[in-house]
């Protein structure tokens, strides 16, 4: 039974973020006549609650099952215990509701088939209670649908338990590149990211039970008012970049959430460059990069801007 009390929010949007499901499984559920407002079936969606008891018991769900696929996959490394990729922008990381093939999952599963049985937690914040879930096999940590760069995936369930550990206790190193419009503060910004007030699929400076995040940022390279930046995360917030990025009044070029849309590139223009981490079973220490993919070389370029030496572009 889900039980939690939620005011000047509609019905299915307070009940998808409380069960973490989607909006269309929230009106479902609520079109069935099994969630109850101060013990009261109530049928509507758009019914805005006024601080009243929501109870639900969610129906019992056949667990989804995640098909191999033949996607092709830049691989930057492999070994008998993980698989790091360069994950293209547009792909997503694993399934979630109405999108079940051409994730991340998916290509993996169709080149490692001995993930399927390897249980995936930490998803959502590194310090989150773990939530093994068969539908994200091997998956450590994630990247937004539209972030490009580095991501690590477990091959087996002592190498998943080990890399969980590390991200969790904040011993990775994880350093993106971003191109934004106006030029942010240097150094550490420590900001608090809770969900957006109204608008819950946002996360906001402040925001609905906000979590510490930690960020460094230097300015690389600038081109008129805009900026070359890099980013190194200390937390593992929710879009922890892009949030910190527009509380410091430089969002990222082509952030249509955070920021605006641009005719340069047709997403954010954030990239995961480069990630260090302790090997699960030897202990040693490992450094991966990404290059810098062509839409985002591309669109600094069409600034003015120049690549600082030391920045590796790909072909």
């Amino acid at each position: 039974m889900l039980r939690f009390t939620a005011q000047g929010v509609r019905l299915d949007q307070a009940l998808a973020y409380e069960a973490k499901t989607s909006r269309v499984k929230a009106q479902e559920w609520i079109e069935m006549g099994i969630v109850r407002v101060d013990g009261k079936p109530v049928t509507k969606a758009s019914y805005r609650l006024k601080g009243e008891w929501v109870e639900v018991e969610p129906p019992p769900e056949r667990p989804p099952s995640v098909e191999p696929e033949n996607v092709p996959l830049e691989i930057l490394y492999e070994d008998q215990d993980l698989v790091v990729v360069n994950k293209p922008a547009g792909m997503i990381t694993h399934p979630a509701p109405g999108v079940t093939s051409g994730t991340l999952v998916n290509a993996i599963l169709g080149r490692y088939a001995e993930l399927r049985g390897v249980l995936a937690t930490q998803l959502e914040d590194e310090e989150a209670p773990p939530r093994p879930e068969l539908i994200r096999p091997g998956i450590v940590h994630r990247l937004d649908k539209d972030t490009s760069g580095v991501i690590l995936v477990a091959r087996h369930e002592a190498a998943h338990r080990r890399l969980s550990e590390a991200f969790r206790g904040r011993s990775v190193y994880k350093r993106y590149l971003a191109i934004t419009v106006g030029h942010p503060k240097e150094g550490t910004f420590a900001a608090p990211i809770g969900r957006h007030p109204v608008d819950r699929t946002r996360m906001h400076v402040g925001g609905i039970a906000p979590r510490y995040a930690e960020t460094d940022f230097e300015i690389l390279a600038i081109a008129g008012e805009y900026a070359l930046v890099s980013a190194i995360l200390h937390t593992g917030r929710t879009h922890q970049i892009r949030v910190h990025l527009k509380a410091l009044h430089a969002p990222i070029l082509g952030d249509d959430v955070y920021g605006k849309p641009s005719g340069l590139i047709a997403r954010q223009a954030l990239h995961a460059y480069e990630l260090r981490i302790q090997h699960p079973r030897s202990g040693k220490y490992l450094e991966f990069t990404a290059p810098v993919p062509a839409d985002m070389a591309g669109a600094w370029e069409a600034l003015g801007g120049v690549w600082p030496q030391g920045i590796e572009l790909g072909s």
